[in-house]
């Protein structure tokens, strides 16, 4: 009776301790037992009965018998797993070789000793991270030496020339057989330090846009260090991965191209064609007779040769081939086309020397590295020196016109923005810039100035001013405005001063861009936004009338606002624009001057006027219209009897619209 009860209460004893010893080993061994999951074979499930009292009964034991211990299994050289996605490296251990290096890492690395390397505890956080992932096994060192993937690191640092930096700023560290751990670790450290320095430089810019000028702004891609590091490591060939970091627009693998063609000389340092009086070809009727009108000129045959045109030894004639060939090459370069040859047109012939050449398109290829990587599938550019504007969708050009750009003291902005909709009849609210600085001086002068050019000015109960023009034919945004919200407060728009596309350099707004055919440009934007809507320049101009219509987007489309003084045209040409803005200069001062070591850390830039609201004494405007009431306008405006007024900056009168963005 007492072994029937014993038996029982065995067996629940047995099973209680046989869970327990489960739910204790299950935390302690769970990596070892997953490992062995991994590795080892397991057999088909089946279905079994549960235990009874007799499966868990133990035999009696044998005096004699000492329990089996299963010899360890051999462990593999390296093992990796995945890690977190946010990383995207691999768990890797080192081998025998580099233990000490691997203890070096860890222990220097958390003690803060490779800070002065890698510029503070802020960087070393992400940086051991990334070394944890692989238990601080080395990324750039093997068996003590120089591993496979440093030496294809190392290779293409000393070339990165090709994309317009200076391999000199990429040193990477000496790794030899025979040094000693902290040796090692600490050149590790600093071939890291190397990789991550190119990788900011290639995907955010040597030099920070903010050394440029204040009306630049963009959201730089910035490496993660984690990612980048990831990169390199799951790489077959790491000198592709860094390769990859660079921009990937087409616009800028093809000013690479140009760049190794410029250095090497091909396509510049032709001879040059020297000044001279103005040729041109032309017509001249007499009666019923046509005559030409022929010049001639000693600079014919060098002309000829330049654009490949077979003619007689010693023709010095200017003819009608010749002009119709200066008329193309000016309408691919921006010139006005009329086929005779200026000093403009003899200039651009000419072109820059080489190495003004190359400095440009540097210039132009460290821009790019400021320029989101994703330009959009459908996307307006506006190239600011080349005073044109493109929209582009799936890589192909759809449509190009001229575009009038800010004068050079009036810059427009460089940046990216999204545009959202379009505005017909548009109100013109007077940016607060040219309040400030044009308006309240043309006030000062002639108190109904604003009246007569039929804007209007209004003063709420907290001193803000706002001047206004209502839509309408003469409105200084035409009939049709173009709107991607900026900090710059700058869009693009019609315009009543159709003249001044005319000509050849077209910087005269305030800023904003003015379209030369607005109307088919909306047409282009809708048909692509809006396909089934059937908008078309005719549809639109019925609209015109005395108020806004907003005409909203399904889907924004992105605006590039750029600078390229250098771009390969549609027929894989090398075109160079005047720096009109002294961008490329002052970038190339940055990049070569005394700023260099430091070009690729962002300035704080003082708040431009651009977007802060003007505000005046309450009162000092009375009602709309530009008139006064109470007290002297110049009492309220600038306290007391006035000085003399100030020579306004752009004189405003009726048939004067300068004041136009």
């Amino acid at each position: 009776m007492r072994s029937a009860r014993f038996e029982p209460l065995l067996a629940g004893t047995a099973i209680a301790l046989a869970l327990a010893l489960t739910s204790y080993t299950g935390s302690a061994f769970a990596q070892s037992a997953a490992t062995v999951t991994a590795s080892v074979p397991m057999p088909e499930s089946a279905d079994l009965p549960p235990p009874s009292l007799k499966d868990i009964t133990p035999p009696a034991p044998t005096p004699a018998a000492k329990p089996e211990v299963a010899a360890p299994a051999p462990a593999p050289a390296e093992t990796t797993s995945s890690v977190p996605a946010s990383t995207g490296a691999k768990f890797a251990t080192a081998s025998a070789a580099d233990t000490a290096v691997v203890e070096k890492l860890r222990d220097q690395l958390a003690a803060g000793k490779f800070d002065r390397i890698l510029g503070g505890k802020r960087e070393r956080a992400t940086i051991e991270a990334f070394y944890s992932s692989r238990d601080f096994a080395p990324l750039w060192i093997a068996d003590g030496a120089t591993s496979e993937r440093a030496k294809a690191a190392a290779a293409y640092l000393a070339g990165v020339d090709s994309d317009g930096l200076d391999p000199s700023e990429y040193p990477t560290p000496q790794i030899r057989s025979g040094m000693e751990p902290d040796v090692l670790a600490e050149a590790e450290i600093k071939f890291t330090d190397t990789v991550l320095t190119f990788a900011r430089h290639a995907m955010s810019g040597r030099v920070h846009y903010t050394r440029v000028a204040d009306d630049i702004l963009y959201d730089l891609a910035k490496p993660d260090p984690a990612n980048v590091l990831a990169r390199v490591a799951n790489a077959k060939d790491a000198g592709a991965a860094l390769d990859s970091l660079n921009p990937p627009q087409p616009q800028y693998q093809a000013l690479k191209a140009k760049l190794a063609a410029a250095r090497k000389g091909s396509d510049v340092e032709k001879p040059i064609i020297p000044s001279g009086p103005v040729l041109k070809y032309s017509r001249e009727k007499k009666g019923k007779d046509v005559k030409e009108v022929l010049m001639e000129d000693p600079r014919v045959p060098a002309l000829r040769e330049r654009f490949g045109i077979k003619a007689a030894d010693g023709n010095t004639v200017y003819d009608k081939t010749l002009a119709d060939t200066i008329a193309k090459f000016q309408k691919e370069h921006g010139i006005n086309p009329t086929g005779q040859l200026t000093q403009a047109t003899l200039d651009a012939i000419n072109g820059p020397k080489r190495e003004k050449t190359v400095d440009i398109i540097l210039a132009n290829m460290e821009r790019w590295r400021w320029v989101p990587r994703d330009l959009g599938q459908t996307y307006v550019m506006v190239n600011i020196p080349d005073y044109t504007l493109r929209v582009v969708r799936d890589g192909k050009l759809v449509w190009k016109t001229k575009v009038v750009v800010g004068k050079p003291n009036l810059a427009t902005p460089i940046m990216s923005a999204e545009m959202k909709f379009i505005t017909v009849n548009p109100t013109w609210n007077v940016p607060p810039s040219i309040i400030q600085n044009e308006y309240l001086p043309a006030l000062q002068a002639d108190p109904q100035a604003m009246e007569r050019i039929g804007l209007k000015v209004e003063q709420d109960r907290d001193g803000h001013v706002r001047i206004y023009q209502p839509p309408g034919d003469k409105n200084a945004l035409g009939r049709i405005r173009f709107n991607f919200p900026n900090k710059f407060l700058v869009y693009q728009h019609d315009t009543p001063d159709k003249h001044l596309f005319a000509h050849d350099k077209r910087a005269y707004s305030h800023g904003c861009m003015r379209v030369q055919d607005p109307l088919k440009y909306g047409e282009v934007l809708l048909s692509l936004v809006l396909p089934n809507e059937n908008y078309t320049a005719d549809r639109l101009q019925k609209m015109f009338g005395g108020s806004e219509i907003n005409i909203n987007f399904p889907q924004n489309i992105p605006v590039h606002l750029t600078y390229q003084t250098a771009f390969v045209d549609e027929a894989g040409s090398l075109q160079i624009r005047d720096d009109v803005y002294g961008r490329d200069a002052r970038l190339l001062a940055v990049a070569k001057g005394s700023e260099r070591k430091m070009a690729d850390i962002a300035i704080d830039r003082p708040k431009g006027s651009s977007s802060a609201p003007v505000r005046m004494p309450p009162g000092t405007f009375g009602g709309s219209g530009g008139g006064f009431s109470g007290a002297s306008f110049f009492d309220r405006l600038f306290g007391g009897t006035p000085e003399p007024a100030p020579k306004p900056r752009a004189r405003v009168g009726a048939n004067d619209r300068s004041g136009a963005r």
